[in-house]
Formats: structure tokens, C-alpha cells, sequence
């Protein structure tokens, strides 16, 4: 009787990490074993298969045309394997991994999870935050919540919110400035990691999207909130981000304009891994508590535009 796999389980999981990766050390720690043992399972992969797998360039390992037409495939059918054990062995099911970058974890989503873990008792929100793009194939990532256009390779993403920008700013900021035209003329907090588009925002306006705009510097969203709620500058936020600081007083939307960008903020998980139990219950709390968090207090000063 012939083998299901020409090719042993734990050398196909090193050719779909590899393929993922572009290295060999990811796999190798992964599958717990040496890079050499790692490279012997592609050398060996490759002999059974009859044809090579991978490009060796001076930018590592890359998938040839036919493994990475069946990438996917390969990275949805792990997913569904880890998938599967964890129901079997009912491994945390008590938690729920999400990865989150540092302004939704800080802005946002620290100050609500307490909602969800009272609702759901026994069911404990542990937040890995970073702003890496970490493989949410790995066992002990459920979801993460990601900033972008949902289109990530291996991904399966759905829009959760974020989509409206605008400035925002100190109410002591506001006597620093009358009107829209001294917009080259004052600090605008410039956050370097930032998606949200000042040109696009200003084009809404009927502004020129060239305006030169200036002021403090920082490669951190969470110090750039800071920044703005201290009276350093205007700083461009996004509605969703921006809705508590908004309602306390904190910060106002001086022009009350928000513009509906391209971006957002989406759920995302492994291609292929459905939804388990607790995984669908955070789904259905953001779908609720995004929408009833998003208002904040509509700043009236609609006056400023002109």
C-alpha cells in the first residue's frame, strides 16, 4: 500500500514554514530541531518529489512558482490541524490570544476588554502587543487586530472599524490658532508610524493637500497621542482612536470633518482556521462594542473651517 504523503508530515511542515518564512532558522525553531536538519528535510523533499522547491537567493529562500501556487493550501491545512487538536484536547480554552499593535491595545482596547471577561466569565483576554506581523498560524495566536487594507497573504480579515480620520487637538491649543489658513503655520504632531493621510484629509477640505505642515516628531502613535493631549500640536487620528480623550475633554475635533479613508482596522485570522467557540464570541463583542464606542462627543467648532 502506498504512503498517504510521499514525503513525511514534519518535512512538508517545514517546506509550508520555509515557503512562509523565507529562512530556515523559523522552521527549525518551530519544528525544534537544527537548520541542517531543517535543510535536509527540503534536499530530501525535493529528491522524492522530483523537482526543486525553493529559489536559493541572497534574500533567503524562495517558493518556485508551483509550491507557491499551493502555499495556501499547505498553510490552511496546518492551520486546521492545530485547529482541530486544540478542540480535541480542549487546550485554553479558558483564554483567548490576540495580537495587537500598541495604540489600539492602549487606546482603546485596554480600556473596554473588561466588558467582554465580565460577560464571558472564565474566559481571560491576553494581549501580545507588538507591531510585528506575527504568523498567526502559530497555536498560541487566536486572532490579532491589524491597521491596514486587509489584504494580507495566509489571511482572512474582517473590517471592525477605524476607517474616519481627523485632527484633533488641546482645548488650550485652540487660542494658538483662528482659523484653517494658519494651518502652515502652527506645530502639527507629526507620528511617523502612521498610516492616516494629512493630504487626503485636506483635499476633503478644499485645502491644497501640498500645505507644508511642521512640528514635533515621534515614532510612536502613543507618544504622539500624549503629544496632542499635552497642547504640542493638531495630530491626525482616527475617530475610533481618538473617541475617549474626545468625550472626557481631553481633545477636540476642531473641525468636525472626519474624512473616510482606504485603511482600517480589521480581525484577522489564519487562512483556513475556523472560528472556535471563544474565538467567536470576541468576534460577535467587537461587532457590538466598536459601533457603541465610535461617537465620542461631536465637537462643534465647526467655525474653524472657514
Amino acid at each position: 500500500m502506498s504512503k498517504a504523503f510521499p514525503i513525511p508530515l514534519n518535512a512538508l511542515r517545514a517546506i509550508e514554514i520555509v515557503a512562509r518564512r523565507g529562512a530556515l532558522a523559523p522552521a527549525a525553531e518551530e519544528l525544534g530541531v537544527t537548520v541542517g536538519a531543517v535543510s535536509q528535510h527540503l534536499r530530501r523533499a525535493e529528491e522524492r518529489l522530483g523537482m526543486e522547491l525553493f529559489a536559493r537567493t541572497p534574500q533567503g529562500l524562495r517558493p518556485l512558482p508551483a509550491l507557491a501556487e499551493v502555499l495556501p493550501q499547505l498553510s490552511a491545512g496546518f492551520a486546521a490541524l492545530q485547529g482541530g487538536l486544540s478542540t480535541l484536547t480542549g487546550a485554553q480554552d479558558g483564554v483567548i490570544n490576540v495580537t495587537v499593535g500598541s495604540v489600539f491595545a492602549s487606546r482603546w482596547l485596554i480600556w473596554r476588554v473588561h466588558k467582554f471577561s465580565d460577560r464571558h466569565r472564565g474566559l481571560e483576554v491576553r494581549l501580545r502587543v507588538t507591531a510585528e506581523m506575527l504568523d498567526l498560524t502559530q497555536p498560541d495566536i487566536d486572532c490579532a487586530i491589524r491597521y491596514g487594507d486587509g489584504d494580507w497573504s495566509g489571511i482572512n480579515a474582517s473590517l471592525i472599524g477605524g476607517q474616519d480620520y481627523q485632527p484633533v487637538c488641546a482645548p488650550e491649543f485652540l487660542q494658538r490658532w483662528k482659523s484653517l489658513d494658519d494651518l502652515s503655520r502652527v506645530p502639527v504632531i507629526e507620528d511617523r508610524t502612521s498610516m492616516l493621510d494629512w493630504p487626503a484629509w485636506l483635499s476633503d477640505m478644499g485645502r491644497d493637500p501640498a500645505t507644508k505642515l511642521t512640528g514635533p516628531v515621534y515614532s510612536d502613535a502613543s507618544l504622539a497621542f500624549d503629544a496632542a493631549i499635552s497642547g504640542q500640536g493638531l495630530f491626525l487620528a482616527a475617530d475610533m482612536m481618538s473617541a475617549d480623550p474626545v468625550s472626557d475633554g481631553r481633545l477636540l475635533r476642531p473641525f468636525a470633518h472626519p474624512f473616510k479613508g482606504e485603511l482600517g482596522y480589521y480581525l484577522a485570522t489564519a487562512k483556513g482556521r475556523r472560528d472556535s467557540p471563544k474565538l467567536a464570541l470576541f468576534r460577535a463583542w467587537l461587532a457590538e462594542e466598536v459601533p457603541a464606542s465610535a461617537c465620542g462627543y461631536v465637537n462643534q467648532l465647526a467655525s474653524k473651517q472657514s
